[in-house]
């Protein structure tokens, strides 16, 4: 079986690469910004006519880096709360999961899967979520597009876009801007970024960033630490762009952002922990982690008079190193205390302590890109193109398990361990590669019928081509460390192909006022599972399959984009209905270790989004936006939560290490904790969300005064599909946000301070149950309360 967890989910990495300044791209169709009085205002610059969201037939929300700035917001995470029905929870090990109206990834341990929420980098596709877990670099804005984005975004776009917008460098102006900033947790973070001309046709920006922090979190029992800091933070990115412009119809941009990060790891809090504190965790094993990645891309752009010509590129690489706790408790827990599933006592024993050493992923990937959109002012806009990707991704697993914590040995190399399977407490290995091609062709315009109403069509032919390798060995007694090694095996090749496509009417009543309706359809492929489960051994039809099907996604929508007393108030609405066919999720198999993803037949989600934005006076304005949604599986599917498979064959007297040698029976027993999913909610869908933001801008003394007080709320929501009440309950939290910033006049100088978390909530970001190895629950957390203290210049 290919057993792929936590950190590694799709390294394939680098999608169609578009620098900021290009009008626009295949996989992705880039999103600009302009300011306005009172808000951020997104503008289309797909087809160059850099035509106003508000006029737009789609959702969308643009984060600008000063809103980012006040709200203390440094990545992806942070995210949640400023944009509606956007959930960005975590997984085992910290990876983060990005889910828009519902709709995301819920396989991140399948190293083939992709994500259903697309992440973007100045236009560079990013398939790898712990990619997405490095900081933003040097941001200009941060654009979220919800709903599927099948036509120019691609495939892994069924949930919406993420589109992170780099600051450029300015031609003909030379310019410096920095900040340092000191916290509590020892924080300090320092920054510094230069815009350099060459004549009036080239100019370089280079950027530079280093932030760290203590762990807002601590293990209690690591061996020679008092405090084993957790949620730390150790990380440099930097970042160098250029651009040229010879000619008033060329345009060159080359890129590259560097992201270094070296860290204790993520704190998972087993949630049968006995401390009720959710910052100490009663942990022995010592986590790390550590990302580097590498990415270049370039653009080039020639107008050619009726249409504008580009070429895209982009190379990017990624190394990981992960390890963790795998049980979350410490072994005396284990020793002493009676391991508990849901709120049935099972068994006391060692037989679940487990080490995750080694998790270590690699990855390279490149994109070609090209295609032509229209100029002019004519009533048919439109755009063209095909893009290529290859990846190819390796992973390497060691994980450990022992009576004693002093019988665990140290982490080894993955080579080592491999060629070592007398190690008595070796519970399981693997060596994986998965290798990815895909090429997809696309279409879209746009037809003014009238002067007020307009229709929008466009279509995408999507193919891709999977292939891989994977061994692997269960070691499951501890006393021997026995179990099978199992020879580097060819997985099944599998080949997806698939069309989608958007059609829309446009209705203007005004310049201000719009009403839209549209069908989208996203599409996200297929891929592949391992060979040892029941539906190859027993040829049971319930169980995991060597391949999943792709997922495919139907959207209705209406909206409608309004501006009112004299753009004083700004007010968007939309409503939306699903039909979500074969979600991917992580299902467990009857065969234990025989996990993989499965396919849900179908799901119903619908709800409702809303944003406005006031200006109260000139200096005053307020900010809100609040989302309702709802979801559920229509269809019957028998799934199998690992909690529930764990369970029954303990009951039926077959642990761990008494499987391999009654495994017929013994799968048996598992067979028979699966459930009926129809009816179930769909995970990661809160029924409210939602945030209220006041912000003052104006004179104050010899100076600028910006003060924003921030409101956010998350409700509660299942974790997983299996909708267990214990484990899969993520419950809802609210916080409140302080900024302030004062500039004084005619210096190039600012002084700001930040309270994140006013109240220290201790929000629960996730809630979620490891499918693997030990079947123990586990939280995450939000950052606690941070002040910060910054100063910075800008000429």
């Amino acid at each position: 079986m290919i057993k792929t967890r936590y950190n590694n989910r799709k390294f394939l990495l680098a999608g169609v690469a578009l620098a900021a300044v290009a009008p626009s791209s295949a996989w992705a169709e880039e999103v600009a910004a302009e300011s306005s009085d009172y808000s951020g205002e997104i503008v289309i610059t797909a087809t160059k006519l850099n035509t106003s969201l508000q006029q737009a037939s789609l959702s969308a929300t643009a984060v600008s880096a000063d809103t980012l700035k006040e709200n203390n917001i440094t990545d992806v995470t942070g995210l949640n709360g400023s944009v509606p029905s956007l959930v960005v929870a975590k997984s085992g090990g910290g990876e983060r999961m990005v889910t828009i109206r519902g709709i995301g990834s819920e396989t991140p341990e399948n190293l083939n899967s992709q994500p259903g929420v697309s992440y973007h980098i100045d236009g560079v596709y990013i398939f790898n979520s712990i990619a997405a877990n490095a900081a933003f670099v040097d941001v200009g804005q941060v654009e979220v597009l919800r709903g599927p984005q099948g036509t120019t975004f691609g495939q892994g776009s069924t949930g919406g876009t993420i589109n992170v917008v780099s600051r450029e460098p300015v031609l003909g102006q030379f310019g410096m801007n920095g900040e340092v900033g000191l916290g509590n947790y020892n924080l300090m973070n320092a920054e510094v970024g230069m815009d350099v001309p060459v004549g009036d046709t080239l100019a370089f920006r280079v950027y530079g960033n280093r932030r760290k922090h203590d762990g807002y979190a601590y293990a209690t029992d690591v061996e020679g630490y008092d405090k084993y800091d957790l949620d730390d933070e150790n990380s440099t990115s930097w970042k160098a762009m250029a651009r040229w412009e010879p000619t008033d119809n060329l345009k060159v941009t080359l890129a590259t952002i560097q992201y270094d990060s070296n860290t204790h790891g993520a704190a998972q809090k087993n949630v049968l922990d006995p401390s009720t504190d959710p910052r100490i965790l009663t942990q022995d094993y010592p986590g790390r982690s550590k990302v580097e990645t590498d990415l270049y891309y370039g653009t080039v752009a020639l107008d050619v008079g009726f249409a504008t010509v580009k070429s895209i590129t982009s190379y990017q690489k990624l190394h990981s190193e992960q390890a963790w706790d795998g049980d979350g408790l410490n072994a005396a827990l284990f020793k002493d205390v009676t391991y508990w599933v849901g709120a049935n006592p099972w068994e006391t024993g060692y037989f679940n302590y487990d080490h995750v050493a080694l998790w270590q992923s690699d990855n390279e990937s490149w994109t070609q890109e090209v295609n032509l959109s229209s100029n002019g002012e004519g009533p048919f806009k439109w755009i063209v193109g095909g893009v290529y990707l290859w990846s190819k991704n390796d992973q390497y697993i060691v994980e450990y398990r022992a009576a004693d914590n002093n019988l665990v040995r140290p982490p080894l190399p993955v080579d080592t361990a491999w060629n070592d399977p007398l190690v008595s407490t070796l519970t399981y290995a693997s060596l994986q590669s998965a290798t990815r091609k895909a090429w997809a062709a696309y279409f879209q315009g746009t037809y003014d019928l009238t002067d007020k109403l307009a229709l929008t069509a466009g279509i995408r032919y999507n193919h891709d081509e999977y292939s891989g390798t994977s061994a692997s060995s269960n070691g499951d007694i501890p006393a021997t460390g026995s179990g099978s090694y199992l020879q580097p095996t060819l997985s099944p090749g599998l080949s997806t192909n698939e069309w989608t496509g958007k059609l829309a009417l446009e209705y203007r009543i005004t310049p201000e006022n719009m009403l839209y309706a549209s069908y989208t359809r996203g599409f996200k492929p297929g891929g592949l599972n391992g060979t040892s489960t029941s539906y190859v051994n027993f040829g049971w039809d319930t169980g995991i399959k060597p391949t999943y099907q792709p997922e495919v996604v139907d959207s209705f929508e209406i909206g409608s984009k309004n501006r009112f007393f004299d753009n004083a108030l700004q007010l968007n609405v939309s409503a939306f209905y699903y039909k979500y066919k074969n979600m991917q999720f992580l299902d467990e198999d009857a065969i234990l270790y025989g996990e993989g993803t499965a396919n849900a037949p179908s799901a119903n989600i619908y709800g409702i989004e809303l944003e406005a934005n006031y200006r109260i006076t000139d200096s005053l304005r307020l900010e809100t936006s609040v989302s309702q949604l709802n979801g559920e599986f229509d269809a019957d599917y028998l799934a199998l939560d690992p909690v529930d498979a764990l369970a029954a064959q303990n009951a039926a007297g077959y642990p761990d290490w008494l499987f391999w040698s009654n495994y017929y029976a013994a799968s048996l027993a598992r067979e028979s904790a699966r459930k009926n999913i129809n009816g179930n909610k769909v995970p990661k869908l809160p029924k409210w969300q939602g945030s209220a933001a006041l912000v003052y801008n104006g004179e104050v003394g010899p100076g600028e005064l910006t003060a924003r007080v921030q409101y956010q709320y998350r409700g509660e929501f299942f974790y997983r599909v299996f909708n267990n009440e214990f484990y899969d309950t993520t419950p809802a939290y609210s916080v409140v946000n302080l900024y302030a910033k004062y500039e004084p006049k005619g210096l190039p100088v600012y002084f700001s301070a930040s309270v994140s978390n006013l109240f220290d909530e201790a929000g629960v970001n996730s809630r979620f149950s490891d499918p693997y190895g030990s079947s123990q629950g586990f939280e995450t957390y939000i950052a606690p309360r941070q002040a910060i203290f910054s100063v910075g210049f800008s000429f």
